[in-house]
Order: C-alpha cells, then sequence, then structure tokens
C-alpha cells in the first residue's frame, strides 16, 4: 500500500505498508473457495445455460450495461477522486491483476461495492462504504471486487443484478423459469462472495483489517470519532463462532430461509470462513509465495470435484440440478417474449 494514512485523516506506518508482498501473476484459483468453483461448475452443466445468460446480456448489450451502471457515478483517476486512486493502484500493485479495470464511485448511503460488466469488467464503489470505512478496510473492499473480476465472476454477477431488477419491475420474461435460474445463480453468487474475501484478505495481507471491515458492514459503525472505542472485533468474532456453531435443527433450517433471497452471506458467517481458511494454512503459504500463477496446468478435475464436494453441501447440488429444465424454458420464454 502507499504511504498515505489508513483511517480517513489518519497517518499509517509505512513499513509496515512495505512489507506488503506483491503477488506477481496469482492464479484466482489461489484464492478460489472449492464452493464457488463447485457452483459455478454445477451452474455451467445445465443446458443451454451460459447461452440464455450471453443472450440476454448481448440483447441489453454491453455498452448500455455499463452505462445503466455508471449513470449515475464518477470515475475515479489521478484528478477524480485522487486518493481512492491511490489505494486502488495500490490494491492492483498487490494482487497483480493483467490489467487495470476501470474503478467509479457512486453516491448512495448504501455500503457495498460490485464488479459488473463482461468483456470490459469495471468495479462501483458505493460512497456510503468510503465514509463507514478507513483506507484499508476500502482497500479490503477494492481487491475483494478485483477478485471478482479476476476470478471470471462478472457476467453471472451482472445478469444476477439484472434478472433482480427485472422481476422486481415485474417483468414478463422473468417469470417461473427464470427465477428458478435466480434462485440458483443466488446460491452460486452467495459462494462466489468468500472466494473474493479471500482475495480482499491476500491484498491487505492483514486479517484484523478484513474482519475490522465486515464488523463495521455489519453493524453500520461510522469510522473514527467516539465509536472507536463502542466495538470489539473479539466480540465480533465470538459471535460468528456461536452462530455457526450454535442452534438446533430449527435454528438451522431459519438460517437458510434468512439466506435464500439475499447476495451475499450473512458478515458473521463470512469471519468465520476466513479463519478457517487463515488457520488450514492457505493463506499463510500464499503470503510466503507458495501459489498458482496464471498459465500454470490447472489441477486434475478429479481433485478439484473432490474438494468441491468436501466444500459444498450435496443440498445445494441438488437444488442447482433442478433448474436445468427452468433455464430451457427461461431461453424459449426469453426468445418468444422478444420476437411478439
Amino acid at each position: 500500500m502507499s504511504d498515505e494514512g489508513s483511517g480517513n485523516g489518519q497517518e499509517s506506518g509505512g513499513e509496515e505498508a512495505r512489507a506488503k508482498r506483491v503477488l506477481t501473476e496469482i492464479s484466482s484459483r489461489s484464492w478460489e473457495h472449492p464452493a464457488d468453483r463447485a457452483a459455478l461448475q454445477a451452474l455451467r452443466k445445465i443446458p443451454v445455460f451460459d447461452d440464455v445468460l450471453r443472450s440476454m446480456f448481448g440483447f441489453f448489450g454491453e455498452k448500455p450495461i455499463r452505462l445503466a451502471f455508471q449513470a449515475n457515478a464518477v470515475k475515479v483517476s489521478e484528478t477524480q477522486f485522487p486518493h481512492i486512486y491511490g489505494l486502488y493502484q495500490e490494491v492492483c500493485k498487490t494482487l497483480d491483476p493483467e490489467r487495470e479495470y476501470d474503478l467509479f464511485i457512486s453516491q448512495t448511503p448504501i455500503v457495498n461495492a460490485g464488479a459488473y460488466g463482461m468483456d470490459e469488467p469495471f468495479i462501483i464503489l458505493n460512497s456510503g462504504t468510503i465514509w463507514l470505512l478507513n483506507d484499508e478496510e476500502i482497500s479490503f473492499i477494492l481487491a475483494h471486487e478485483l477478485g471478482h473480476i479476476m476470478s471470471d465472476h462478472v457476467l453471472y454477477r451482472t445478469m444476477t443484478v439484472l434478472l433482480i431488477q427485472l422481476a422486481t419491475m415485474g417483468f414478463p420474461v422473468v417469470g417461473l423459469a427464470a427465477r428458478a435460474v435466480l434462485v440458483a445463480l443466488l446460491e452460486w453468487y452467495r459462494k462466489s462472495e468468500l472466494s473474493s474475501d479471500r482475495a480482499g484478505l491476500l491484498t491487505v495481507q492483514d486479517p484484523e483489517v478484513a474482519m475490522m471491515a465486515m464488523l463495521k458492514m455489519a453493524g453500520g459503525i461510522p469510522n473514527g470519532g467516539k465509536w472507536e472505542t463502542e466495538y470489539s472485533l473479539d466480540e465480533f468474532i465470538v459471535q460468528a463462532e456461536e452462530y455457526r456453531s450454535g442452534g438446533d435443527v430449527a435454528d438451522q433450517v431459519y438460517k437458510v430461509l434468512n439466506l435464500m433471497a439475499t447476495t451475499h452471506p450473512f458478515y458473521v458467517l463470512r469471519v468465520s470462513e476466513i479463519r478457517d481458511w487463515i488457520e488450514g494454512g492457505d493463506y499463510d503459504r500464499i503470503i510466503r509465495g507458495e501459489y498458482a500463477r496464471r498459465g500454470d496446468p490447472d489441477p486434475a478435475i478429479q481433485e478439484d470435484l473432490r474438494a468441491a464436494a468436501k466444500a459444498y453441501a450435496e443440498g445445494a447440488k441438488d437444488m442447482v440440478d433442478t433448474v436445468a429444465d427452468a433455464a430451457r424454458r427461461m431461453g424459449e420464454a426469453f426468445r418468444d417474449g422478444f420476437k411478439r
């Protein structure tokens, strides 16, 4: 990271910033969660699934979709939000993508960010996120979104958002078939967040920064001032572990139902996943420089499937499998709907 302040108006230690390892030519396989990879593989096995999504994307067009997402946003550059631009430059330096992607800031109090597009991916950072988080935590968010792009998530994420919007508007093409596909997309979408949390952690290279960002986003706590003494990361970690391991069968059912309509896993679960990954040793190995590089051969598919099977519940696989027919019907409905 740069020598700029780690908090909005606060100074950070330059020595710590300079100590970060640059992850030269790192492959996204290094951080991808097995559940993410398994869910995406399952989606891609559904007949005509990719064709339907690409047809829908093609109907709207790359440029109109970019404009729709960017219409109420400002492109970040050396002269436009230069401080955020500097943070983004350091994120790109550490995570080493093949190229730099456009970054925009959108004025909204909703604390969030997103990576969208297909041939020309881009990142949207909500202004509410900037007000809530300090510089290191913002860098974690930017790296998280960059991780989505490097993992080739953006087509599916863009179409998930569009389908949600069309469904909300009552668009006739988004009938029962499309809603079934949307349920499957949301199931994968949540898993993809776990992968990108790892990309964010690999970039800031400080687990407390990653988990503090999640604490603040879960609680909506302003950055700095009197609030700095009002929260405890240790207690939030305890809460995360209690949520994950506690409760009876009914509690587990309610957790699933709560997640069905969401795009993101609950922050307490994401904290637990990050801690599991660190404790498993993969994070430290990557920081030592032991990671897959772009262009390295992909692991044997059987090995990948074994890892996926361990991490991805059979029930989720079954749910994705049931939308195969729905995807077919969605494609037919989409084509027929625009012929009229």
